[in-house]
């Protein structure tokens, strides 16, 4: 036999409530400068995989190789070549800075962009990004 037990019932939907919240994307927070940090150099063959998503466009994935005991700046001078691959040269601009950090900045034909890591299956390397 079922006993209805009301304050059961708003705990239940309370906590099913606190999930949903948690589970909904991070909101969009377009930036025309982001800057990618490295850290760390290579303990494993592995793949970066990353989502360059323009304001109005669909996301450009950027998949960056990377063997065993690549070195710091070595890491971020692969990705810097494959960004420079994957995106049209008069909409973005690439570049090294400092050895370890790769700059994705828009130029006046580009648009403000979204900048994320959506997997890194190398061991060790540490990728941060953050706006300029």
């Amino acid at each position: 036999m079922y006993v209805y037990r009301p304050k059961l019932l708003l705990k239940v939907f309370f906590v099913l409530g606190l999930f949903a919240l948690a589970s909904q994307p991070a909101v969009a927070s377009p930036s025309n400068k982001w800057r990618i940090e490295v850290s760390e150099g290579a303990n494993s063959h592995g793949e970066l995989i990353f989502y360059l998503s323009p304001e109005s466009g669909d996301p450009i994935e950027i998949r960056v190789e990377i063997d065993n005991g690549t070195s710091e700046n070595k890491v971020a001078r692969k990705i810097h070549d494959a960004f420079q691959r994957a995106l049209p040269g008069e909409a973005y601009n690439v570049e090294v800075d400092d050895g370890e950090d790769v700059l994705v900045k828009k130029r006046s034909k580009g648009e403000k962009f979204d900048l994320t890591l959506a997997k890194s299956s190398v061991k060790n390397v540490r990728i941060h990004i953050e706006k300029e």
